[in-house]
């Protein structure tokens, strides 16, 4: 089976480099119209850049249709304006991948609240934003694929990162609901978190490493989760041709008596409660409800 991208319209954000790059380039050669969004230069998101048109141009020689957009995911009227050019230009858009990211590391006790907040609206409210300029396009044209970039920083922790972290795991949370809110209208929302060699983790892997994490290894992922066959509401972890999936679950419980019901009794049944053997994994946050009634019930 090959999987063909001809007919449809793409954006990727954050599409000058690295991973954006990498996916912006293969959509294209699969056969998508490609918007190659990008605004800094920087990691830090700081600076203007022509990168994206340098991205467009490597399309264009290889045969693609592209174009360039320097819109930034925190200004509403800028994601709708580009959302808008796309449609004009090509009928629609299908796939949406919110790539565009920055970083400020700091231990928290550090961190200042303005690098927080730049943090979590560039990633978690700027993937919102881009999404929320596509959405309801998606919904009546009955398709859409939207991609979600986690990070096992906030799947898993990672130290001096607590602004990028809950940022990323916002994305999964999102995901989870608007995979729900799209299902009946074809619009299927996944999270991808990728682990590759890009001017965001340059100076954390050595040489060889950085090499084997090239942002080409998390292509073959991506691609699948906005591919027309794809699945939906997953969570795939990918680099240097590594992939795997991550599950948010659910252990079985343990329903306590009315006697128990205090912090001590909590204490003293921890080891059932947290037993994770037959643990499931939700597909709403209903299940949670619906799990707690049957043991009431039982």
């Amino acid at each position: 089976m090959t999987i063909s991208f001809e007919g449809r319209v793409a954006i990727v954000t954050g599409a000058g480099g690295g991973l954006g790059r990498a996916y912006a380039l293969e959509l294209a050669r699969r056969g998508a119209k490609v918007v190659v969004n990008d605004l800094g230069a920087a990691r830090d998101g700081t600076g203007q850049s022509d990168a994206a048109l340098k991205v467009v141009e490597e399309i264009e020689q290889a045969g693609g249709t592209a174009m360039a957009n320097g819109g930034s995911v925190t200004d509403e009227g800028q994601m709708i304006e580009m959302v808008a050019k796309a449609k004009e230009a090509w009928g629609g858009v299908h796939i949406l991948i919110n790539n565009a990211g920055i970083l400020r590391d700091k231990s928290f006790t550090k961190m200042t609240m303005d690098d927080w907040r730049l943090v979590v609206d560039v990633h978690l409210t700027g993937s919102a934003t881009a999404t929320k300029a596509v959405w309801d396009m998606m919904r009546e044209q009955n398709y859409g694929r939207i991609l979600m970039t986690a990070s096992s920083t906030g799947l898993y922790g990672n130290f001096g990162q607590a602004n990028y972290g809950a940022a990323k795991l916002g994305l999964a949370g999102f995901t989870k609901t608007l995979y729900l809110e799209g299902a009946k209208y074809n619009v299927k929302v996944n999270t991808i978190a990728p682990v590759a060699g890009t001017r965001m983790t340059e100076d954390i892997f050595p040489p060889e490493a950085f090499k084997a994490f090239a942002p080409e290894n998390v292509v073959p992922a991506a691609l699948f989760l906005v591919s027309e066959d794809a699945p939906t509401n997953q969570i795939v972890g990918a680099g240097a041709g590594f992939f795997h999936t991550a599950h948010v679950t659910m252990t079985k419980g343990k329903m306590l008596s009315t006697d128990d019901r205090t912090p001590e009794g909590v204490a003293a049944h921890w080891a059932e409660i947290s037993d994770r053997e037959g643990e499931t994994v939700p597909k709403s946050g209903a299940d949670q409800s619906m799990t707690i009634l049957q043991s009431l019930q039982g």
